[in-house]
């Protein structure tokens, strides 16, 4: 059974803490699932990690669609949320709720994510309105980077922080059953999970967020090209993945692999009987 909003909302209400991690296709989001984690984000990262590209921009909304998909495939019980990538609800003449109800209807979502924009309350609203759930996003925000004046860190001096408490305001009051805080102060977001009722999902945010939330790839050190300062390793994938491969490919040179327990044979009376009418 899967994790339902409302349980994520009630974590909230008895200090528990929410997890949640990326995931971009079936055998991961399995391994995730499994794990135990709360919320399993198909985010548009998967655009820089999965896919080479140099920006979120980038992505293609049939291409979150395919991923998410796999994602909901490959889980059971982790509350899934399609992140709607920038050509869906910012671009001009893009349509927001046809957009989010792919994420829902074709591949199976049970939540969007939206990240701050100029007409971030007025598109949540509508898709709210039209029953399906949303997960604002506020503070460092990817789509619209060049937007914020060239610095990660948001809410460093008041008035960006006070635009970030109203932002969250809006957004609960919009009716976003959660937000994500991405490298905002930890001081600033202690003030913001203290200030609404819904749930706070840190990445960068510091430990007062009522969830945490980082990328899979970083969290397993598959993704190398940079590494944030939130970013905790938990395991190096990509050296042991290395090391596999080297393994492999040793095995075959040397006539290691594939043994016998590993092909399969007909039986020698039989082969005996008919070798040598074979045309080789």
């Amino acid at each position: 059974m899967r994790v339902t909003i409302s349980s994520i909302v009630d974590k909230k209400k008895k200090n528990e803490k929410i997890t949640m991690l990326t995931a971009y296709d079936y055998s991961f989001a399995s391994i995730v699932d499994s794990a135990g984690i709360d919320i399993i984000l198909v985010g548009d990262s998967l655009a820089n990690v999965i896919l080479g590209m140099e920006s979120t921009t980038e992505i293609s909304l049939d291409e979150m669609i395919n991923h998410s998909r796999a994602v909901v495939n490959g889980s059971a019980r982790g509350l899934v949320v399609g992140d709607m990538p920038y050509c869906a609800y910012q671009e001009e003449n893009s349509q927001p709720l046809k957009s989010a109800q792919r994420f829902v209807s074709e591949a199976g979502c049970q939540a969007v994510k939206l990240e701050w924009f100029d007409r971030a309350i007025e598109v949540t609203e509508e898709i709210i309105k039209s029953g399906i759930p949303v997960m604002g996003h506020i503070g460092f925000t990817p789509q619209t980077a060049d937007k914020l004046g060239g610095s990660v860190v948001q809410g460093k001096d008041l008035d960006t922080a006070k635009t970030l408490i109203e932002q969250a305001v809006l957004l609960e009051k919009a009716g976003c059953f959660s937000i994500v805080l991405e490298c905002v102060p930890w001081q600033i977001a202690k003030l913001i999970t203290e200030k609404i009722s819904i749930p706070t999902i840190g990445i960068g945010a510091g430990s007062y967020c009522d969830g945490q939330v980082l990328v899979l790839n970083d969290l397993l050190g598959l993704f190398r090209k940079f590494r944030p300062k939130f970013v905790r390793k938990y395991a190096d994938v990509f050296d042991a993945s290395v090391e596999a491969i080297k393994n492999f490919i040793s095995d075959v040179e040397n006539g290691a692999f594939p043994s016998a327990d590993e092909s399969f044979s007909v039986n020698e009376e039989e082969f005996s009987r008919f070798k040598d009418k074979l045309d080789v």
